[in-house]
This record gives structure tokens, sequence and C-alpha cells, in this order.
């Protein structure tokens, strides 16, 4: 794995403004709707609790598990677990997006992120699909020894612009809160943008000549399987194991806010 990479940030994409909202979107917290026109939603609230018992979506996994779990006040979402550099995902297959762009939601909490080894490097989201080789990784990061911090960046591997993480210390990680995560993956421009708590992070972004690889142009994949979870890529880790909490999972063609 290639692990340091500065190259500067795209512009805010896809004409949002820095801290806007969609209509009617509200600030972090649980949503637990789930709209006919998106082409996928998880709230975990009609699943039995334990492990996943649905056809709506698959599990990759390796040295790591999900679970259905009661929370507060009733709610249930998804816990990730995982050790030392293992997996485990939620998958999202045959997805038909409808233009050019798909967006993402989910809501989150992660126990801790890693301390060691030095440039530690995880996946909460991974997209693939057609017409292209990268995996897209809009979600995710990096622990920096140089700094020190963990801190998020949207990265990607396997296609023309190689293995790259392009964290950023403006988007430091927070432990053991709920946040919420939108991302877009837009193939005019193959841009993608990040939102976390309904605020724009501008400098989590990338297109088809600003990213964190090589100077070979970035291409979006057209995107038919989504991955929702957690892999860390290097072994010997502190801690050595991982714990988060997942829900309100949604992709759909619109922005779907918080």
């Amino acid at each position: 794995m290639r692990h340091l990479v500065t190259a500067a940030a795209a512009a805010l994409m896809l004409g949002v403004v820095a801290g806007s909202a969609p209509a009617g979107a509200a600030s972090a917290g649980h949503g637990g709707t789930c709209a006919r026109d998106l082409l996928f939603c998880e709230d975990f609230q009609r699943l039995p609790t334990g492990g996943p018992s649905t056809l709506k979506w698959g599990v990759d996994t390796r040295n790591g598990t999900l679970n259905v779990e009661r929370a507060r006040r009733g709610n249930q979402v998804l816990h990730v677990h995982t050790v030392d550099n293992g997996r485990a995902f939620l998958r999202v297959d045959d997805l038909s997006v409808p233009g050019s762009r798909l967006y993402g939601r989910m809501r989150l909490r992660v126990d801790a992120f890693p301390t060691a080894p030095d440039w530690a490097h995880f996946t909460l989201v991974e997209a693939t699909g057609s017409g292209s080789a990268e995996v897209v990784r809009p979600i995710g990061g990096q622990y920096a020894p140089t700094v020190p911090g963990t801190f998020w960046g949207v990265g990607a591997d396997g296609g023309p612009t190689g293995d790259w993480t392009n964290w950023r210390e403006s988007a430091p990680v927070a432990e053991d809160t709920w946040q919420c995560f939108e991302w877009s993956l837009d193939r005019n421009g193959n841009r993608v943008a990040v939102w976390i708590n309904g605020v724009a992070n501008p400098e989590l972004t990338a297109s088809t000549s600003e990213h964190g690889g090589n100077d070979v142009p970035f291409v979006l994949p057209a995107v038919d399987t989504v991955k929702i979870g957690w892999q860390l890529y290097q072994s010997g880790t502190t801690p050595a194991a991982f714990d988060l909490w997942i829900d309100d999972v949604a992709l759909g063609a619109r922005r779907l806010g918080c």
C-alpha cells in the first residue's frame, strides 16, 4: 500500500455551498425512514437481532462479524466488529443507477480509530462497477504519525491512479460519537464529494484531474456494487480490534440529507 499523498483537493463539487443542506434535511440524528424512490435503504428496524438475516444485502467478512443490535430507546443498529486487519461489510449488489450521480448516507459511531501501525489505512465505504477498474473509497481515512493524528480522506485503489488516500488535517476523525456521513459519486467530471453532519467538506473531494493519485486521470466506474462497514489494510494494529455501529444506510439518485 502507498500511504501518504498530499495532492490538492478539488473545489467544492456539484454546486453545493459549504454548510448547505437539501430542503428538509436535519442535523445528524436518527432518520429511520425509507422513501420509495431510493435505490437501497436499511434502518435495521425490521431485522431480527443477531447475525444478518435478510435478502436485501449480502455480507463480506474476514476476521470480522456483523450483528444487528438493539440500542438505546429501542432503535436497532448494525454492529461491525473486526480484529486487526480484518474486514466486515454490508454489501449491496446489482444497483441500477439512473443518470450519472449516486448519493449515499449513513449514520456512524466508531469506538476507536487506529493509532498504529504508522500510516494505518481504513475504509468504511467502497464502490465498484463497470467502465473503470477504480475501487473508489469516498469514506475512509488514515493514521498519520507525522502530525500525529487520524484523518478522513477520499481514496481509490485497483485502477490506473494507483493506491491513494488523500487524508486532510482539516478533517480529523471523532471517536465514540454519532455522526452523519453523506457522499456523492458523479461521473460528470468523475467527482466525489462528502458531507459530515449535513455540512459540505470541500477538502474531501476528488475529480478527473485533482485527486490523490498519480497524473493519470481519475475515472469513476458506473457503480453497481457498494460495500459499507470497515476494513483496515495493515496488521499489528492498536487497538487490536475495532467496533463501530451503523444506522440509516441509504443510496439514491438524489442527495438524501441527515
